[in-house]
């Protein structure tokens, strides 16, 4: 499984447009894409990637750092480059 860990760019953090740009270009890949806080309690489950209220959920903020996993190294650089971008500016 590849994982990097990236910098939440978007001034609001993954909140609503930021998250449902990530999950359509998650929707896109056949393969679980998880995106979950680094500094999270073991009790928190990552979210799936295509779900943007799961996304939002985590409660990921500007300048927090998330991990994104997936099977597809491609999924894993496509959507770790969005959470990067200041999606709020697009």
């Amino acid at each position: 499984m590849a994982t990097t860990t990236v910098t939440v760019g978007s001034t609001v953090g993954l909140h609503a447009r930021p998250a449902t740009l990530i999950a359509e270009a998650a929707a896109a890949f056949d393969d679980e894409i998880l995106i979950a806080l680094v500094d999270a309690d073991e009790d928190d489950e990552p979210a799936d990637a295509t779900s943007s209220l799961m996304i939002m959920a985590l409660g990921a903020e500007h300048g927090d750092q998330v991990t994104v996993s997936s099977d597809s190294d491609e999924a894993v650089s496509t959507i770790a480059a969005l959470v990067e971008k200041n999606l709020d500016e697009e």
